[in-house]
């Protein structure tokens, strides 16, 4: 059996590349990627004295016997994308799936990725996150994804075009006005540039267009924020874990059971039913022994 290595690179600047990613990039018997030419640019630049197989979205399909033939003759293999991590909005979810139900192992050589670059310098809660991509150029399907996510308190992450940006800025803020948001430009590159605003104020700053890969980062339903934002729309606020914890206790005084207070709460929050019910029992047992505790 062969190995399938799939392989982190550079977003922009190449020194952000991993020795391991070099190493293994220098050993494998045959490399594919999403952009030979951008590859070629990162080979060159350590070195690296072999060419690229392209691997894009239009031929994925056909290169995957290519590949499955080469790892059952115990040969390694790499696959780079275009930038950063593959499969995450780029081609080689196939060949993925193919090396798995084939029995060839599949490691992955973790590097640079602009979904946690722009995460961790948007300045509000990392985690929990979700990651949209690229959101659906049809106006309904995209209004049904944003629409499933508006009450929920994780932390949106999503791609969007340089032609588009400002659009997409003036659509979220329309639909989220009272979140704070990030748009990370160019990450890691010499024209690098984050702002953050919310949505309406970042479109104003990027009306006249701009150049570049861009990510949008945008902060959860939570607390104040998806208090306000369900009284517009109105609805009842989703519950982040303080307010979840308010209302258990209150449940609790009430003297409802735990089923009862699970069927209330659950639909309010995105955590499942068994955690809510968990979290149920441990507010009860916190309380049993604050109250042993003081007597």
């Amino acid at each position: 059996m062969g190995t399938l290595y799939v392989v982190a690179t550079p977003i922009g600047n190449l020194e952000d590349v991993t020795l391991r990613a070099l190493r293994v990039l220098r050993e494998v018997d045959a490399l594919y990627a999403e952009d030979t030419r951008r590859t070629q640019i990162l080979l060159d630049r350590f070195e690296i004295d072999r060419r690229p197989v392209s691997l894009h979205e239009h031929n994925e399909a056909s290169r995957v016997e290519a590949v499955l033939d080469a790892l059952a003759s115990d040969h390694s293999v790499a696959l780079v994308s275009d930038a950063g991590v593959p499969l995450v909005s780029d081609p080689g979810a196939r060949v993925v799936a193919a090396a798995i139900e084939a029995g060839h192992v599949v490691e992955p050589v973790p590097g640079p990725s602009a979904v946690l670059s722009a995460l961790v310098v948007a300045g509000f809660e990392v985690a929990p996150f979700a990651f949209l991509g690229f959101l659906p150029r049809v106006a309904g399907a995209r209004e049904a994804v944003l629409e499933s996510y508006r009450a929920r308190s994780e932390t949106l992450v999503m791609f969007d075009s340089p032609a588009r940006l400002h659009e997409r800025l003036l659509e979220l803020s329309t639909r989220f006005p009272e979140r704070r948001a990030c748009v990370a430009r160019e990450l890691t590159k010499r024209h690098e540039e984050v702002a953050r605003g919310s949505c309406a104020e970042l479109a104003e700053h990027f009306a006249e267009g701009v150049k570049g890969e861009c990510t949008i980062v945008l902060d959860g339903a939570r607390g104040e924020v998806a208090d306000r934002e369900a009284r517009a729309a109105g609805e009842v606020a989703p519950l982040d874990a303080e307010a979840l914890d308010r209302e258990i206790e209150a449940a609790l005084d009430a003297g409802k059971r735990h089923r009862e207070i699970v069927a209330e709460l659950a639909p309010r929050t995105s955590l499942p039913r068994k955690r809510v019910y968990a979290r149920v029992q441990e507010v009860k047992d916190e309380r049993r022994e604050g109250s042993e505790g003081g007597t």
